[in-house]
């Protein structure tokens, strides 16, 4: 069983939106193909349990400083990132087109296209959180860079993991 999520779990801003703070889930990225958890194999629902709490968002740190982290995901046809929490406002970039699944900690399943450039913010209050996963469901390679700001305007260095 995944763990129990809060019920506000964090803003996004795109590009798109001209950088107007919305709600999460109103403005949410490509399709919702399923819901509670329908079609999830149990290698996702046991890597959702087993990685509930794991912070690594990405592959490989690239850059790393006392305000900023900067990770690489590389993705090729098939391969699945591990679920993980995201805790730390960040953004990421798409530097190549593709096709992405994602599993969410809610049930919800989505499937989501990305051209060269497209990037999404996220903002994080205090409590709140994003627990998902990443398969490249494309045929090429999906490649993103994400930045977690490790510090934020009015409160202490939050979750500096």
């Amino acid at each position: 069983m995944i763990p129990p999520r809060l019920p506000s779990r964090g803003h996004l801003v795109t590009t798109q939106e001209s950088s107007a703070t919305v709600p999460r889930g109103s403005q949410r990225a490509g399709a919702v193909v399923a819901r509670n958890f329908v079609g999830w194999p149990e290698e996702v629902l046991r890597d959702f349990h087993e990685n509930a709490y794991n912070f690594n968002v990405g592959q490989r740190i690239v850059s790393e400083t006392d305000h900023v982290r900067v990770w690489e995901i590389r993705l090729d046809p098939g391969q699945r990132l591990h679920a993980h929490r995201h805790v730390l406002d960040y953004f990421w970039t798409a530097v190549t087109a593709g096709r992405s699944r994602q599993h969410e900690d809610d049930g919800t399943t989505r499937e989501v296209d990305y051209a060269v450039g497209d990037s999404r913010h996220f903002h994080f209050l205090p409590g709140e959180y994003l627990l998902h996963d990443l398969e490249n469901i494309g045929l090429s390679p999906l490649i993103f860079v994400t930045v977690e700001h490790k510090t934020h305007p009015g409160r202490m260095n939050h979750h500096n993991r």
